[in-house]
């Protein structure tokens, strides 16, 4: 099977790696919603309420609901006037020796029951399709199915959800491939709360509209986020912290350039460190001599030493709270960083320095716990007490980036480099900035300007390799594609252990050559050289499920949730994960070869569609 990409677009969270930052704020996105879609409605030829009345209901819905308790409604035992007039017109077709079938008796009060819906009257037209359900022969399970929905449109209607769930059964054992069934049980699950069948019922919707109308598939991913937010709350309190690999810790510690815990400890230092037991470095100093040897498992436990230890013997207890504040949330325990970070901002007699990077960090934290006014408060509180720390404005710029604010991004770039002209990172991070803001608002020359930029940075700082790794993703988005290619083969040696540079490569040949093998290769490789690579198993995931490899699939977004930090992260994955169970669930259902609809929606994963809206 041939397949082809468009341009994929990165979610923050791959552009929180490509940036060398841990913040991640995740986005969930239905799966298959990836189509150019037009907004075409399903073609069906049944003549059912929806078909009839979807306009004339659509315009009244609103004005029904504010005069419903004034309108003089009729109840399911009554006898209506349309009533009487059908029984007039029997009599009449049978003294004229015009016998009515049943089933023409029955499309007679269906036809009655979408007159009473288009005018309102819910519980009269309930009556007709209760008759016409009552005539219609049961071979004849088409006709049949109709009207078993068009009565669960009036239940609808009155809001009897237990009602519109039974006739939407009903309706589907007659017509197993209704989709319009499918959809008006979704909903009626969703006001029940019962979210599991609803995802299931909208996928199924999805599945046999083939993936073409857009309104249910924005429906289905306003049900798959909330799914997602469900799941990711349970799973958080379950989650286990984990330490992500040592290239990302290094990448982080990188994006710092005057950060006081990554100073080396002078040779007088070390000596008064030393134990004079055993002459053994202990507590906070372990701690650091774990950092500089990258044995980053051993920095919580040496901080906790040095923490608990008493007056007397601690002598760095701060920075053993500030460091341990700071793998704390690296490894995504939230609730311990804080409390680690907010002993050292609280502390009047700490030193400045570390109260600053303690409010940067936790500036941080609320903003992965998506407390965006909380974050930015704590970097205006760094601002006031080091206006010239280049890390303020380099850190609280790739906020902005993650947050869409460009322009702001850019200044605070430019205000730590001013600073820190020599800060490679934030140099090249700016260009970056520079390059989204004209590619968002199509400045051709401004994009060629920056390109100029990029070489610029590159010969600046040729051992940087986010040069090379973000002039490879400007290119791409160029679709300059072999030249991004080499930068990516460039930066790919300079930084071996770098797991997603690997993945980002893989992506490129979905886009530019729709070769998934390759693609499935290097993401592979992403894995081998860092098991805690997210991105990787992420992104081989939505391939697996372009591939119609759901298990498979599902199998990868688990890895990936076990290694989420954040709730955001986590209700992102789960979301992904939902959708391909449910894909699972509907076509085991109904027997439909998921590789066919795969075939059809073969720009899957090229764009993703982050657009929640609710539907009718």
């Amino acid at each position: 099977m041939a397949y082809r990409f468009t341009s994929i677009k990165l979610t923050k969270w791959q552009l929180a790696i490509v940036l060398g930052t841990p913040l991640a704020l995740g986005l969930g996105f239905y799966l298959f919603n990836k189509l150019n879609a037009k907004g075409l409605e399903s073609k069906t030829t049944d003549k059912d309420v929806d078909n009839e009345n979807e306009k004339t209901v659509k315009g009244k819905t609103s004005k029904l609901k504010a005069s419903k308790t004034q309108k003089k409604s009729l109840s399911i035992d009554g006898i209506t006037e349309e009533d009487k007039e059908t029984e007039k017109r029997k009599k009449l077709a049978e003294l004229e020796n015009e016998r009515l079938s049943p089933l023409k008796e029955a499309t007679i009060y269906k036809n009655e029951g979408n007159a009473c819906y288009r005018n309102g009257k819910f519980d009269e037209a309930i009556i007709f399709y209760d008759k016409a359900i009552d005539k219609c022969p049961s071979e004849n399970k088409t006709d049949l199915a109709i009207f078993y929905q068009n009565r669960a449109a009036s239940y609808e209607m009155l809001r009897k959800w237990n009602r519109v769930k039974d006739d939407c059964t009903k309706s589907l054992q007659c017509n197993p491939r209704y989709a319009k069934a499918y959809f008006r049980r979704a909903k009626a699950y969703e006001a029940t709360n019962e979210m599991s069948d609803c995802l299931d019922d909208v996928t199924a919707t999805c599945i046999l509209e083939m993936f073409q109308n857009n309104n249910t598939i924005m429906y289905a991913d306003r049900i798959l986020k909330q799914t997602g937010r469900e799941d990711a709350e349970k799973g958080m309190k379950d989650r286990v912290p984990m330490l992500p690999s040592k290239y990302f810790i290094n990448t982080y510690l990188r994006s710092f350039v005057a950060d006081p815990l990554q100073a080396n400890l002078s040779a007088t230092e070390v000596t008064d460190l030393l134990n004079s037991k055993d002459d053994k470095l202990h507590g906070f100093a372990r701690a650091k001599q774990a950092m500089d040897e990258q044995r980053y498992e051993e920095i919580i436990p040496a901080c906790t030493d040095e923490i608990e230890s008493s007056e007397s013997e601690s002598q760095c207890k701060t920075e053993a709270l500030l460091l341990r504040g700071t793998f704390h949330l690296l490894s995504g325990a939230f609730t311990e960083a804080k409390q680690d970070l907010d002993a050292v901002i609280n502390n009047a007699d700490a030193d400045v320095k570390l109260r600053a990077y303690a409010l940067i960090k936790r500036g941080s934290l609320h903003i992965q716990l998506e407390e965006k006014d909380q974050g930015l408060s704590d970097f205006e509180q760094v601002q006031k007490l080091q206006p010239d720390n280049p890390d303020l404005y380099h850190q609280r710029a790739q906020i902005y980036i993650l947050l869409d604010q460009l322009n702001d991004a850019l200044q605070e770039y430019e205000k730590s480099i001013k600073i820190a002209p020599n800060n490679a990172m934030a140099y090249v991070q700016k260009c970056y900035a520079e390059y989204r803001l004209g590619f968002l608002s199509g400045d051709h020359m401004r994009s060629i300007m920056i390109m100029n930029e990029f070489r610029n940075a590159i010969e600046k700082f040729p051992s940087c390799v986010e040069c090379y790794s973000l002039m490879a993703q400007v290119l791409s988005d160029e679709q300059q594609f072999q030249q991004a290619d080499q930068f990516y083969e460039k930066a790919i040696k300079m930084a071996p252990e770098n797991a997603s540079l690997l993945v980002h490569r893989g992506i490129m040949m979905l886009t530019w050559k729709g070769d998934v093998d390759k693609a499935v290769s290097l993401m592979h490789q992403a894995i081998d050289v860092d098991d805690k690579c997210e991105l990787a198993y992420e992104t081989l995931g939505t391939v697996e499920v372009q591939r119609a490899n759901l298990d498979r699939a599902v199998e990868l977004f688990e890895k990936a949730i076990k290694l989420a930090k954040s709730q955001a992260e986590m209700c992102h994955l789960y979301a992904l994960r939902n959708a391909a169970i449910a894909q699972i669930n509907v076509t085991r259902k109904l027997g439909i070869d998921m590789s066919n609809i795969s075939a059809i929606a073969q720009a899957g994963i090229a764009s993703q569609t982050t657009a929640a809206a609710d539907t009718k």
